[in-house]
Formats: structure tokens, sequence, C-alpha cells
């Protein structure tokens, strides 16, 4: 069978537009856009452009970008930059139990540093409670870091509601929008925050190159220090050819971002139709408030390890949730926080995520395939 990729949340391969400004910059844009020459400030024009196009896709000023090799990076430099800068106010971190390792890890370093953290719960659909948030603020509370759509059930969560909650706190918000950026429309003036970290390469991007939103006035604090590039919050040359491909990618996704959202949909429900046609047992780990791209799905009866493994052999990608746990046998903290440690939803869950990899007939004879390696699987555990 050829191979099907159903791993998009993981990465998503490079739209070949986005390949030939690269190929081209790589060619053409050398050059350092710190320079005074003619061949630098080539490049400064480019690197204006693309965080020119950055900032407008989430209504923002191009002066509170700051391009990072990724979403890890933007969340640790969300994270640590503004409690570093703001200790003085409290000691006090918000975030949720849900979030990707890059918040959950960050936080962990910051409480040994002294800081305390308040990790929220979610309920059985992955959604944090707006309450939860509003008590567990205190005087102290000097950020809340909440994400915009989970990568392994691909939940959306109240951002709005959360950032007008907080509008006269003194704690800055912020959201990772990593798996959000290009599907959700995104204003950070109507949600109210005063972070936001994206990725390029799950949007067709190119790996390696991000952007952090830090809103003008945000007490922040650098994590590295060296020239003056990003306005010193991130110094190094910057990396043109990536950011380029990243201006190219961003351009592409909002062209057509309703149109993708609806086809993407109809992948979802096809994904699910054929599941329900094959007689499988099976459950959804989310509430219909979830992007179309991402499904995580329950089989009982099941394992991981071995449904991944036979899904490879029959030229099928999926994955056990977020992508840099893949190898780990450790059950996923999401399911974990949703449905408790002890769970079967939290061993014998996959997550199938879709995007320009895939067509209907593909989408189609990968649920035949699945259901039937499902139910071989189940048939074995029942013995």
């Amino acid at each position: 069978m050829d191979p099907i990729y159903l791993d998009h949340a993981a990465t998503a391969p490079m739209h070949p537009e986005v390949i030939k400004v690269i190929n081209k910059a790589m060619e053409d844009t050398f050059g350092n856009p710190s320079s005074v020459h003619h061949i630098g400030r080539k490049a400064r024009k480019e690197l204006d452009k693309a965080r020119y196009a950055a900032a407008k896709s989430i209504v923002a000023n191009e002066k509170e970008i700051t391009f990072t090799s990724g979403g890890t990076e933007a969340d640790n430099m969300a994270l640590i930059g503004i409690a570093f800068a703001n200790k003085a106010k409290g000691n006090h971190i918000i975030t949720t139990k849900v979030e990707h390792h890059a918040i959950l890890h960050a936080a962990e370093y910051l409480e040994k540093k002294g800081f305390r953290v308040t990790y929220l719960p979610v309920n059985e659909a992955g959604e944090v409670a707006i309450e939860d948030v509003q008590q567990a603020l205190t005087n102290e509370t000097i950020l809340v870091s909440i994400m915009m759509v989970n990568n392994e059930t691909g939940s959306i969560q109240p951002i709005e509601q959360i950032g007008e909650l907080l509008r006269d706190h003194q704690a800055y918000f912020h959201t990772d929008a990593v798996q959000a950026y290009g599907l959700l429309s995104i204003d950070v003036q109507q949600l109210g925050v005063d972070l936001l970290s994206t990725s390029a390469h799950k949007i067709n991007g190119p790996k390696g190159i991000g952007f952090l939103y830090i809103k003008q006035g945000t007490h922040f604090e650098a994590l590295h220090h060296g020239g003056e590039q990003e306005r010193k919050r991130r110094p190094g040359t910057e990396n043109i050819p990536s950011i380029i491909g990243f201006q190219k990618a961003i351009e592409l996704v909002k062209e057509n971002m309703s149109e993708r959202m609806e086809k993407y949909q109809v992948y979802k429900q096809l994904f699910i139709e054929g599941l329900r046609e094959s007689g499988v047992k099976f459950s959804i780990n989310s509430s219909n408030h979830a992007v179309p791209t991402i499904i995580n799905i329950s089989f009982p009866y099941t394992n991981v390890e071995a449904l991944l493994m036979n899904f490879d052999l029959e030229g099928i990608a999926a994955s056990s949730g977020s992508a840099c746990t893949a190898g780990s046998v450790e059950p996923s903290h999401v399911l974990s926080a949703m449905f408790g440690k002890e769970h079967e939803k939290t061993l014998n869950s996959i997550r199938f995520s879709f995007g320009i990899a895939n067509d209907e007939e593909q989408v189609k004879r990968a649920a035949k395939h699945i259901a039937a390696i499902v139910k071989r699987l189940s048939k074995k555990e029942m013995r």
C-alpha cells in the first residue's frame, strides 16, 4: 500500500512553493541583515517583509514579533523571560496539566528557581474551566499560560474568555498557538493575549523557525546574550532563508484558510464514518469544540505500541500523542489529565492528524486498513 501520512500535528510536509522560495533565498539572499552594505540591506529588506507578514497574520505590530527557532524556544522565552523580569511583582504562575512539554518542563524549571506553579485540571473533553483560572489567581500571579489548541486531542481552549478575565489583573497572558496558527483566525487584541508562540513547520513551512509575539510594553527579560538582533530579545544572525520560507507559508495558509478548514472537516468525518461502517469499537477523546485536523481515538482491548507498529507495517503513519514523546512508552500526560492516570484510554489511544499530504481517497483507505488492524489486535487481547 502507498504510504499514508496521518501525523501532520507532529510535522507537516513543506509546501512546494515554500521550498522554491527557500532555495532561491539560499542562492540570492545570503547577506547578514545586520551588515550595512547593499548585500546586507537586501537581506534586511526580506527580514522586514517577513516580520510584517507575521505581525499582520495575528493583527499585531511588526515591532512585537521576535523570530525564534520554533515553538519550543518561543514557549521557553515566554515563560522564563516573563518570570525572571517580573519576580518583584510575585512568584506565581498558572498553566494547565495538558500543555506541551515545552511549557511544562519550563514551568518545572521555574519551580526549581523558587516560583510557584499551579497546574489547572481539565475535564474529559480536555477543556479548562474559566472558573478554575479565576479561583487560581492571586495577587502574586505574574503569568498565565494556556495553549490555544491541544496538540494531542485538538481541543480548543477558551482563550478569549480567559483574556477578558485577565484584562484588569497584573498577570501577563501567554498562549501556545502552535497547533492553532494557520487554522484559526487569530487577533491578539481581541484575544487579550500578551505573548503568543508559533512554529513554521506546522503550517507547511521549514523546521527550525517560529516566532514569539510580545506585546509592546511587556516587561520581558532576554534569555540569550550577544548582538542586538531581534530587538535584543534573541541575539544571533537571523536565518533568512527559513524566515522567507515561513513568510511564504503564512501567505499560503492565509489565502485559503476557510477552504482548508472545510476540507479537513470532510477528511475527519470520512475517517470517523469509515471506522463506524467497519464495525470497529472506538471512542473519540475530545469534544466537538476541536480543530478538524486532529482526532484522538481510543480503541478498546488494544495497546499503543502494537497499534503503531502494525499501522506502520501497512504504511500508515500516526502517533500516540505529542511527537516529542513518541518514542516513550509512558502514558499520555494529556489523556491522564483528562481521564486519570490508570484509565485504559491512556494506553490504547492514537492521534491521527490530517493535512496537505492527504486526499479523500487516502483517508477512506486508511480508515479501512486501520479498522482491520484494530479488529485483529483486539481479538488477540481479548483471548
